[in-house]
Order: structure tokens, then sequence, then C-alpha cells
């Protein structure tokens, strides 16, 4: 499996958060990234396609990918959080290789996919937390990311 994502990455996702990271690196961190995402949608145990699209699109304007490599993305997320054990592999990869800003911007996309829905579920606002506690994201910026999801989402 390991093998197949490699290849795929290597054949199709191209290299633009940093120039200075290896690509295997590059590599794992989005898919680390993506895998966060993955878990949103599955924290109140039903997972929408509104919450699928959103995870294509918070990828894609994440990492400037198009969306095949969007969809390829979070398909090899999906079978990565099916085999963990848990979160912490996934966010202290994210932890240690993105700057403040990045992870504040992790958190945004996680209220996105969270409120993709319409409904934000109280495992939900729980599981947003703990990955921001766990990336060292403050809480005021925690509060911050979701008061953005929320005032794009009404205007």
């Amino acid at each position: 499996m390991f093998k197949n994502m490699k290849q795929f990455f290597e054949e199709r996702i191209q290299l633009t958060m940093s120039d200075d990271e290896s690509g295997s690196d590059e590599q794992s961190l989005r898919l680390a990234t993506a895998a966060l995402m993955i878990e949103m949608t599955r924290a109140d145990d039903e997972v929408t396609d509104e919450e699928r699209r959103a995870v294509d699109d918070v990828l894609r304007d994440l990492f400037s990918i198009s969306e095949e490599e969007a969809k390829a993305l979070a398909k090899l997320a999906e079978a990565e959080v099916d085999s963990a054990a848990c979160l912490f592999d996934f966010t202290k990869m994210v932890d240690q290789s993105f700057s403040q800003p990045q992870k504040q911007r992790v958190v945004e996309m996680l209220w996105r996919v969270a409120f993709a829905d319409a409904h934000k579920d109280h495992e939900e606002e729980y599981l947003v937390r703990k990955i921001s506690d766990l990336i060292h994201v403050s809480h005021e910026n925690f509060i911050k990311a979701r008061h953005r999801v929320e005032q794009d989402l009404a205007g």
C-alpha cells in the first residue's frame, strides 16, 4: 500500500507548499493533513456528500492541487485513517512541520468540513478542539477560525 501511495505522489501530486522540504516529507505531510480532514467527516458517525466535497475543496485550496488529485489524496487518506490507531501521528507531523499560520489555516479547514453539512455536532467541535490543542493552536485562534468560517457561510 505504501508503495502505491508513494508512486501516486511521485507521479501526480505537485509539491507546492515548500521548496525546502524533501518530496517524501511533503507527501507524508499532505497525507497527514488529509487524514485529519477525513477524521473530521467521521466525527459524528455520519459522512455526508457535502462533507466529502468540503474535504476535496479544502485539500485543493490548501495544497493548490487539481480536483482529481484532491479526490485521490482523500481516498489515500481514508485508507490511512482506517489503518491508524490514533490521530497522534497525523497531528504530530502537522505540528512539527507547519508554521503557526499554516496550523491556524488547518483548523479553519477543519471547521469548514465540520460545517459542510450545515450542522455542527458536539463531537465535531470536540475533534476540532482536540486537534487544535495537539497542533498547538491557541484557544483564541481556534475561536477566530470558527468565526471566520461562520461569517463566510452567513455572507
